[in-house]
């Protein structure tokens, strides 16, 4: 079984309770990424390349990079913040600081968590006042420390319990007595063992769909120039070469009354697809044979329907200009293609970044060079360099890890493993 990798954000002595736990897991690899500010998951959420899911430690750090998780639809899960953690919370400020379960401040990403323990407890909340950044629009850290400061300084309260470490800091500072939440341990342990199961779920249902479109370009003046008998003819050309493509890839050939053809596959028409970028031996037998242009619009998809919506943006793809064009759509809209089109580069270009910022030596940069010629520009994942340079995986990540800190290339994109397996994050030169 190959391992799940897990992308974990969290402070170090968070992340050293989790290798703790996991330590001796044979199912599972930590991708760890340690920040001492919690703003900075942004940045490193931004950093995390081939990764089955993301684990957050705190509420704050999802928080912050929320906009960066839901614009790449990354498979994300956080550590409750939850009433035990709170209840324990509690424990710790009555028998550790010997402070009463009244007159305090707490913030919390959500305040009925708080209020679900007072009652529990059968504690009034006259006295506790909290504060609920979960329903701030943007979360300000100085907002959170002015709100107990506040109250501190009116009376109101005598102690500060705060579930982000840099407000319990701030308040120290301020000479305002207080402690931060800690994550309880079973929470850490709930949080790996339902991020597991997820990757699993998702694997499970990562049978990757494939659609496909393809018509003749500008058939009414085919008819108006040929008429309609050469134009069905074409139609029934058209429809062999597809039935032996089909039988080829093991996909089906279906014939629609919008006088195009509706083809469905999975893992045989992917493979042909991905490695027939540059050189797309069924746009030119197709022209070749009947002497017309044609549009071919593929779409990827975790079901029927969504492969078969992308198929027909693709297709919208092929009316940009009067050529024969093949374009694929990914699941996330990213548009490929044209496939079978020479893309040209800047070879000199790019070797002078391989060698200057992406420290590659020599023979590194021309196999580069040469697999970029190869896959005629078209986006990339790690697998195919391993592929490509006869290496491992994690050779050939290490090398992608060069090329964008180097920013010689980017991320463009992300497919589906068409089996069971992991999403590829997508890459292309950045130039």
């Amino acid at each position: 079984m190959t391992k799940i990798k897990m992308a974990v954000f969290a402070r170090n002595h968070v992340m050293e309770r989790i290798h703790d736990y996991i330590e001796y897991d044979q199912d599972v690899e930590i991708i760890p990424f340690v920040y001492t500010k919690t703003n900075e998951t942004v940045e490193l959420v931004k950093k995390a390349f081939m990764c089955d899911i993301y684990v957050f430690a705190s509420s704050l750090s999802y928080l912050y990079a929320k906009e960066v998780i839901e614009k790449k639809r990354l498979p994300a899960i956080q550590v409750p913040f939850d009433e035990y953690m709170i209840l324990s919370s509690f424990y710790r400020v009555k028998n550790e600081h010997n402070q009463q379960l009244s007159r305090i401040s707490i913030d919390a990403l959500d305040s009925r968590h708080v209020d679900e323990v007072l009652n529990e407890l059968q504690i009034g909340g006259g006295e506790i006042y909290t504060y609920s950044f979960g329903v701030d629009e943007k979360t300000d850290l100085d907002n959170i420390f002015n709100y107990h400061k506040q109250l501190w300084y009116e009376g109101k309260t005598e102690f500060a319990l705060t579930s982000i470490e840099e407000v319990e800091q701030m308040l120290k500072e301020a000479g305002i007595p207080t402690i931060c939440m800690k994550i309880p341990q079973i929470n850490i342990v709930h949080t790996i063992e339902k991020a597991k199961s997820i990757v699993s779920l998702n694997q499970s249902k990562s049978s990757q769909i494939v659609a496909g479109y393809v018509r003749l370009k500008n058939l009414d003046l085919i008819i108006k120039e040929k008429g309609e008998l050469a134009s069905k003819q074409l139609l029934l050309k058209l429809h062999q070469i597809l039935l032996k493509f089909g039988h080829k890839t093991y996909a089906s050939v279906l014939y629609n009354n919008d006088n195009q053809f509706a083809v469905f596959g999975t893992k045989g028409i992917l493979d042909h697809i991905t490695n027939h970028y540059r050189d797309f031996p069924l746009l030119k037998e197709l022209e070749q044979a009947i002497n017309a242009k044609v549009d071919i619009g593929f779409g990827l998809g975790l079901t029927a329907k969504q492969a078969e919506n992308n198929a027909k943006l693709a297709l919208e793809a092929c009316s940009l200009d009067n050529d024969s064009n093949c374009y694929i759509v990914n699941e996330r809209q990213d548009t490929i293609g044209p496939l079978g089109v020479k893309k040209d580069f800047n070879t000199s270009q790019l070797y002078h970044a391989l060698i200057h910022k992406a420290k590659l030596n020599n023979e590194l940069s021309y196999n580069f060079i040469d697999f970029i010629a190869i896959r005629n520009k078209e986006p990339f994942s790690s697998n195919d360099v391993a592929s490509y340079y006869r290496v491992t995986k994690r050779s050939a990540e290490r090398t992608i890890n060069k090329l964008l800190s180097g920013e010689v290339i980017k991320v463009v994109g992300e497919e589906k493993p068409y089996l069971k397996g992991r999403p590829r994050k997508l890459f292309n030169l950045n130039q």
